[in-house]
């Protein structure tokens, strides 16, 4: 199974230069039944990235552009009325495919962002007073720009918790965009076209997470994840400083989300078992976006990444 893992990473390194964490973080997620938000500045690749990883497993895929105008039945379907037979047809959305790349997702008003609430927290759809289930492995993988603000919506904190991770995609450098350029002349010149891969069914993304689930944690690490977590509600014991900083710290939800994701990590890296390394390497992508900074810190320059960074320097390691 993680050979089969390992494969897909290297499908993703194939049209994605540089970012190996980011794509280990994107397979983190499919091993841990979780939504993913990725923040960066337009023209590093988010959409590609998606597409990729829909590309290398044998799931529906379904692209969705956010606009203001879009409202909640784009999303989830409606009724239809058919005149010839006097009743009601559901038509399904696009929510009912496997995986969503929900594109500059803080375009929709809210209307449209509290549709998916229901979407990525329960699996299910409920339209004119019908629940409808979703398919048994479903993913949202959202995007949005960090710097325009003009016609967006901030995400609610009720939606934002619902992603496992917030990944922050970052200029690539001198000799990565060097290998872009040649890539991209190599594909203009028809030296290379990327295949779809497909190595991944369902079957064996089902199977793989009852792997993670069995990975095992120590006691003492699942400890180390309730304070890490609880010292983002109240850095005071480890870093006083911090302590004027947030306005509110992360739920118990990121404890759960958490240890999932260290035990999908572990898998990646080849072990039954859970390392505090496992845990470190992925604490900041899995809390940053679940605590909410003071006007203090903002005026200070402090983000949320810096901080939970800060945290995970002070909180003594098992």
């Amino acid at each position: 199974m993680t050979q089969q893992f390992n494969q897909l990473r290297r499908h993703l390194q194939q049209r994605i230069v540089g970012q190996q964490a980011l794509c280990e973080r994107m397979l983190v997620a499919i091993l841990a039944d979780g939504h993913v938000l990725l923040e960066g500045l337009p023209g590093l690749a988010k959409t590609t990235l998606v597409h990729t990883l829909a590309d290398g497993m044998a799931l529906n895929f379904c692209r969705l552009q956010f606009t203001p105008d879009l409202v909640p039945g784009d999303i989830t379907g409606t009724d239809i009325f058919l005149p010839n037979e006097g009743r009601f047809e559901f038509s399904a959305g696009p929510i009912f495919n496997e995986i969503i790349l929900a594109d500059e997702i803080n375009r929709a008003p809210p209307k449209v962002q509290s549709a998916l609430l229901e979407a990525m927290q329960e699996r299910q759809v409920t339209v004119s007073g019908t629940t409808r289930k979703l398919p048994e492995i479903f993913m949202v993988a959202a995007t949005q720009n960090p710097l325009e603000h003009e016609g967006t919506y901030p995400l609610p904190e009720a939606q934002l918790d619902r992603f496992l991770m917030k990944l922050h995609l970052d200029y690539p450098n001198h000799d990565d965009e060097l290998e872009i350029l040649k890539r991209e002349q190599q594909r203009l010149q028809g030296d290379h076209t990327p295949q779809r891969l497909s190595v991944i069914t369902p079957d064996d993304i089902l199977s793989a997470r009852n792997t993670v689930n069995h990975i095992h944690m120590d006691e003492m690490l699942s400890r180390y994840i309730v304070t890490l977590v609880q010292a983002s509600r109240d850095p005071s014991a480890y870093w006083p400083e911090a302590r004027d900083w947030l306005a509110h710290g992360a739920s118990p939800r990121a404890s759960l989300a958490l240890a999932r994701c260290a035990r999908a990590l572990a898998l990646l890296r080849q072990r039954d078992f859970v390392e505090p390394a496992d845990i470190i390497d992925i604490a900041t992508d899995v809390l940053n976006h679940r605590i909410g900074l003071s006007f203090a810190a903002r005026a200070e320059g402090i983000n949320p990444r810096q901080l939970i960074n800060g945290l995970l320097q002070r909180v003594p390691v098992p």
